[in-house]
């Protein structure tokens, strides 16, 4: 471990940075994603209720590994029926596409739960002072939610994390995809995964302790 470590530290690192970064990416765009359809879902309007359960449900029905399959592979193709020789998707690209939508159904859950969570009598007291649904929902419900699911963006996040291990399979440099490249050329696989083991608990045991105490502070000031 200690010759891999020596060798291939710096690769280890840079991995492990890009892991970050597309996870970081993803979440920011799957919140975008979760949030316009958790008010589609919580919307009086039957048709965006019927829109935002037909994305939820379809996407979380597709395995990430297929959806990332459909947008590197797919995409790209359906551009070259179309006459569009040219048109590529990069592996970065291409997998926070993957992970936003993904990751943005389960956000979508998040962030109905959290704004049905909130007392319906608020909605129905700013109603009647005049505020509009959208004001009432930017100004009083979503704050409001947004305190209650912080936990769960972070639980979300490291679930997000561990799931851009999948996204090897599309040659997008992660710490997965270099743990193959390691192995591969030391034969060493048991020290190899071991390494990438540790890294991935490192971090993930770090996000897990954040989110432990934003929701121990958030109890508190509730209180």
């Amino acid at each position: 471990m200690i010759s891999i470590l020596q060798t291939y530290s710096i690769m280890l690192l840079r991995s492990l940075g890009y892991t970050l970064i597309l996870t970081v990416l993803a979440l920011v765009f799957a919140m975008i994603i979760g949030l316009i359809f958790a008010l589609c879902n919580v919307s009086r309007i039957k048709v965006l209720n019927i829109l935002g359960t037909i994305y939820v449900d379809a996407i979380r029905g597709v395995p990430l590994i297929v959806l990332a399959f459909f947008i590197y592979f797919g995409i790209p193709q359906a551009f070259r029926l179309l006459g569009i020789n040219n048109f590529r998707l990069p592996a970065l690209q291409a997998g926070t596409i993957a992970l936003s939508m993904n990751c943005g159904a389960y956000m979508a859950e998040i962030f109905r739960a959290g704004i049905q969570s909130i007392d319906k009598g608020q909605m129905e007291a700013s109603r009647s002072l005049g505020l509009s649904y959208s004001t009432t929902m930017k100004c009083v419900i979503l704050p409001q939610a947004f305190r209650v699911i912080v936990p769960s963006i972070i639980n979300q996040f490291i679930i997000t994390l561990k799931d851009t291990s999948i996204l090897s399979v599309i040659g997008y440099p992660e710490l997965t995809n270099m743990g193959k490249t390691i192995s591969g050329n030391t034969f060493k696989s048991l020290q190899t995964w071991a390494i990438i083991g540790i890294l991935y608990m490192i971090v993930i045991i770090t996000l897990s302790k954040i989110a432990k105490r934003i929701e121990q502070k958030i109890k508190i000031e509730d209180k």
